[in-house]
């Protein structure tokens, strides 16, 4: 299983490489029509990808992060001992009435 895998990354990073060979041209990067910038398409490509993953991958950790707090504090609060005594709110009332809308 592991060759096969090495020979579809083979494949697929030769496809890519001509791909690219294929798509050498230059082109212009405007910003805002303040600054402009000339870079190889290949390499606009490749940056706007490595940035997307970047991207995600920080969105990524910063939600594990979220959810690895969250969990930690349910365990706590599930590990915490049940408060002992009388509740502090009886659910029916003490004159013996029926609670509002029923009877």
């Amino acid at each position: 299983m592991g060759v096969v895998r090495w020979l579809a990354g083979a494949a697929l990073f030769l496809a890519l490489l001509f791909l690219s060979l294929d798509n050498a041209e230059v082109v212009t990067l405007r910003f805002f029509r303040v600054a402009s910038w000339q870079a190889p398409l290949v390499f606009v490509v490749f940056v706007t990808f490595v940035a997307g993953v970047a991207i995600g991958l920080a969105s990524g950790a910063l939600r594990n992060a979220r959810l690895k707090r969250q969990v930690r504090r349910l365990h706590r609060e599930a590990a915490a001992p049940a408060p002992s005594g009388p509740p502090s709110a009886s659910p029916a009332p003490s004159d013996g009435q029926p609670p509002f809308g029923i009877g």
